[in-house]
Protein backbone atom coordinates (compact mmCIF):
# COMPACT_ATOMS: atom_id res chain seq x y z
CA UNK A 1 0.00 0.00 0.00
CA UNK A 2 2.01 3.20 -1.13
CA UNK A 3 1.99 6.25 1.17
CA UNK A 4 -0.98 9.12 0.73
CA UNK A 5 0.54 12.05 -0.87
CA UNK A 6 1.14 15.43 0.77
CA UNK A 7 -0.98 18.51 0.34
CA UNK A 8 1.30 21.42 0.30
CA UNK A 9 -0.19 24.95 0.88
CA UNK A 10 1.80 27.83 -0.35
CA UNK A 11 0.43 31.43 0.31
CA UNK A 12 0.88 34.97 1.41
CA UNK A 13 0.12 38.67 0.13
CA UNK A 14 -0.72 39.53 -2.96
CA UNK A 15 2.04 40.52 -5.22
CA UNK A 16 4.93 38.63 -2.97
CA UNK A 17 5.40 36.17 -6.02
CA UNK A 18 3.54 32.68 -5.26
CA UNK A 19 3.00 31.91 -8.60
CA UNK A 20 6.63 32.58 -9.92
CA UNK A 21 7.54 30.41 -6.75
CA UNK A 22 5.41 27.75 -7.51
CA UNK A 23 6.48 27.62 -11.75
CA UNK A 24 9.86 27.39 -10.46
CA UNK A 25 9.25 24.30 -7.97
CA UNK A 26 7.21 22.66 -10.74
CA UNK A 27 9.97 23.19 -13.12
CA UNK A 28 12.54 21.86 -10.65
CA UNK A 29 12.81 18.57 -11.02
CA UNK A 30 13.07 17.86 -7.30
CA UNK A 31 9.38 16.05 -6.80
CA UNK A 32 6.53 14.88 -8.67
CA UNK A 33 4.30 17.85 -8.08
CA UNK A 34 0.93 18.05 -9.19
CA UNK A 35 -0.01 21.79 -9.44
CA UNK A 36 -4.17 22.46 -7.95
CA UNK A 37 -5.28 24.49 -10.44
CA UNK A 38 -7.44 27.07 -8.54
CA UNK A 39 -10.51 28.65 -10.33
CA UNK A 40 -11.71 32.23 -10.28
CA UNK A 41 -13.76 34.55 -11.16
CA UNK A 42 -11.27 37.32 -11.75
CA UNK A 43 -10.55 38.49 -15.51
CA UNK A 44 -7.57 36.59 -17.47
CA UNK A 45 -4.49 38.41 -17.73
CA UNK A 46 -2.60 38.28 -21.07
CA UNK A 47 -1.04 35.38 -21.17
CA UNK A 48 -3.11 33.44 -19.08
CA UNK A 49 -4.70 29.85 -20.36
CA UNK A 50 -7.51 28.57 -18.91
CA UNK A 51 -7.50 25.32 -16.84
CA UNK A 52 -3.69 25.75 -16.28
CA UNK A 53 -3.33 29.17 -14.88
CA UNK A 54 -6.21 29.08 -13.17
CA UNK A 55 -10.16 27.80 -13.88
CA UNK A 56 -11.71 31.03 -15.14
CA UNK A 57 -15.58 31.15 -14.51
CA UNK A 58 -18.65 33.29 -13.89
CA UNK A 59 -19.60 34.17 -10.72
CA UNK A 60 -22.84 32.28 -10.96
CA UNK A 61 -21.07 29.30 -12.07
CA UNK A 62 -18.52 29.62 -8.91
CA UNK A 63 -21.64 29.85 -6.79
CA UNK A 64 -23.50 26.73 -7.91
CA UNK A 65 -19.69 24.92 -6.79
CA UNK A 66 -20.06 25.73 -3.82
CA UNK A 67 -23.82 25.20 -3.33
CA UNK A 68 -22.83 21.74 -4.97
CA UNK A 69 -19.87 20.93 -2.10
CA UNK A 70 -17.50 21.21 -4.93
CA UNK A 71 -15.14 23.28 -3.41
CA UNK A 72 -11.97 22.35 -0.54
CA UNK A 73 -11.87 25.95 -0.03
CA UNK A 74 -12.90 29.78 -1.58
CA UNK A 75 -12.31 33.39 -0.29
CA UNK A 76 -13.67 36.53 -2.09
CA UNK A 77 -10.73 39.14 -2.84
CA UNK A 78 -10.75 42.36 -4.13
CA UNK A 79 -14.09 41.46 -5.32
CA UNK A 80 -13.63 38.03 -6.98
CA UNK A 81 -13.87 34.46 -5.85
CA UNK A 82 -10.68 32.41 -5.58
CA UNK A 83 -10.86 28.77 -4.43
CA UNK A 84 -9.66 25.06 -5.02
CA UNK A 85 -12.04 22.36 -6.74
CA UNK A 86 -11.79 19.08 -3.65
CA UNK A 87 -12.47 16.32 -5.89
CA UNK A 88 -9.18 16.71 -7.76
CA UNK A 89 -7.09 16.81 -4.81
CA UNK A 90 -8.74 14.12 -3.13
CA UNK A 91 -8.06 11.45 -5.87
CA UNK A 92 -4.26 12.78 -6.54
CA UNK A 93 -3.62 12.88 -2.78
CA UNK A 94 -5.34 9.03 -2.79
CA UNK A 95 -2.98 8.17 -5.45
CA UNK A 96 0.03 8.74 -3.82
CA UNK A 97 0.97 12.12 -5.85
CA UNK A 98 2.40 15.79 -4.01
CA UNK A 99 -0.28 18.23 -4.37
CA UNK A 100 0.66 21.84 -4.63
CA UNK A 101 -1.75 24.45 -3.56
CA UNK A 102 -1.34 28.33 -4.41
CA UNK A 103 -3.92 29.98 -2.66
CA UNK A 104 -4.85 33.38 -0.52
CA UNK A 105 -4.53 33.52 3.24
CA UNK A 106 -8.49 32.85 3.66
CA UNK A 107 -8.70 29.93 1.65
CA UNK A 108 -5.60 28.29 3.64
CA UNK A 109 -7.37 28.97 7.01
CA UNK A 110 -10.47 26.75 5.93
CA UNK A 111 -7.96 24.15 4.49
CA UNK A 112 -6.74 23.94 7.91
CA UNK A 113 -9.65 23.25 9.41
CA UNK A 114 -10.60 20.30 6.77
CA UNK A 115 -6.63 19.02 6.20
CA UNK A 116 -5.06 19.83 9.44
CA UNK A 117 -1.93 17.31 8.43
CA UNK A 118 -1.08 19.65 5.46
CA UNK A 119 1.96 21.54 5.19
CA UNK A 120 1.17 25.21 5.45
CA UNK A 121 4.02 27.54 4.29
CA UNK A 122 3.22 31.20 4.15
CA UNK A 123 5.68 33.34 1.50
CA UNK A 124 6.90 36.43 2.55
CA UNK A 125 7.91 39.91 1.03
CA UNK A 126 11.36 41.44 2.46
CA UNK A 127 9.39 44.69 3.29
CA UNK A 128 5.99 46.29 2.03
CA UNK A 129 8.41 48.58 -0.15
CA UNK A 130 9.63 45.75 -1.85
CA UNK A 131 6.09 43.94 -2.36
CA UNK A 132 4.29 47.57 -3.74
CA UNK A 133 7.23 47.92 -5.98
CA UNK A 134 6.94 44.36 -7.26
CA UNK A 135 2.59 44.95 -7.73
CA UNK A 136 3.63 48.16 -9.61
CA UNK A 137 6.28 46.33 -11.94
CA UNK A 138 3.53 43.98 -12.67
CA UNK A 139 1.76 46.40 -14.65
CA UNK A 140 -1.59 44.72 -13.86
CA UNK A 141 -3.37 46.94 -11.18
CA UNK A 142 -4.24 51.08 -10.64
CA UNK A 143 -3.15 52.73 -8.04
CA UNK A 144 -6.16 52.08 -5.97
CA UNK A 145 -6.05 48.71 -6.41
CA UNK A 146 -2.17 48.30 -5.35
CA UNK A 147 -3.05 50.51 -3.03
CA UNK A 148 -5.55 48.10 -1.42
CA UNK A 149 -3.56 44.99 -2.31
CA UNK A 150 -0.58 46.69 0.12
CA UNK A 151 -3.35 47.26 2.53
CA UNK A 152 -4.61 43.76 3.07
CA UNK A 153 -1.09 42.95 2.72
CA UNK A 154 -0.01 44.17 5.82
CA UNK A 155 -2.95 42.76 7.03
CA UNK A 156 -2.23 39.46 6.13
CA UNK A 157 1.14 39.01 7.65
CA UNK A 158 0.06 39.11 11.03
CA UNK A 159 -1.68 35.41 9.93
CA UNK A 160 1.65 34.39 9.41
CA UNK A 161 1.00 32.63 12.98
CA UNK A 162 -1.23 30.48 11.67
CA UNK A 163 1.05 28.56 9.75
CA UNK A 164 3.80 26.01 9.73
CA UNK A 165 6.59 27.72 8.11
CA UNK A 166 7.68 31.12 6.71
CA UNK A 167 9.34 31.71 3.89
CA UNK A 168 10.91 35.17 2.53
CA UNK A 169 10.86 35.17 -1.16
CA UNK A 170 14.05 37.39 -1.29
CA UNK A 171 15.47 35.22 -4.49
CA UNK A 172 13.08 33.02 -6.30
CA UNK A 173 15.29 30.08 -6.23
CA UNK A 174 16.73 30.71 -2.82
CA UNK A 175 12.54 30.43 -1.77
CA UNK A 176 12.35 27.37 -3.61
CA UNK A 177 15.55 26.01 -2.19
CA UNK A 178 14.17 26.74 1.46
CA UNK A 179 10.54 25.22 0.53
CA UNK A 180 12.04 21.82 -1.07
CA UNK A 181 13.91 21.41 2.14
CA UNK A 182 10.97 21.98 4.66
CA UNK A 183 8.98 19.16 2.47
CA UNK A 184 11.97 16.93 2.63
CA UNK A 185 11.88 16.87 6.31
CA UNK A 186 8.04 16.60 6.25
CA UNK A 187 8.40 13.42 4.04
CA UNK A 188 9.90 11.96 7.24
CA UNK A 189 8.14 12.61 10.20
CA UNK A 190 7.04 9.85 12.29
CA UNK A 191 3.25 10.13 11.60
CA UNK A 192 3.33 9.96 8.12
CA UNK A 193 5.31 7.32 7.67
CA UNK A 194 4.03 5.35 10.93
CA UNK A 195 1.76 3.10 9.16
CA UNK A 196 3.72 1.85 6.51
CA UNK A 197 6.43 0.44 9.06
CA UNK A 198 3.25 -1.12 11.06
CA UNK A 199 2.24 -2.52 7.99
CA UNK A 200 5.74 -4.25 7.45
CA UNK A 201 5.68 -5.60 10.80
CA UNK A 202 2.30 -6.85 10.61
CA UNK A 203 3.39 -8.70 7.25
CA UNK A 204 6.96 -9.95 8.96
Amino acid sequence: MHERGMLIVLSGPSGVGKGTVRQAMLNSGYRDFQYSVSMTTRNMRPGEVDGVDYYFRTKEQFEKEIADGGMLEYAQYVGNYYGTPLKYVNQTLDAGKDVLLEIEVNGAMQVRAKMPDAVFIFLTPPDLGELKHRLVGRGTDDTETIKKRVTKAAEELKMMTNYDYAVVNDEVPLAVERIEQIIKSEHLRVKRVFDHYTSMLADD
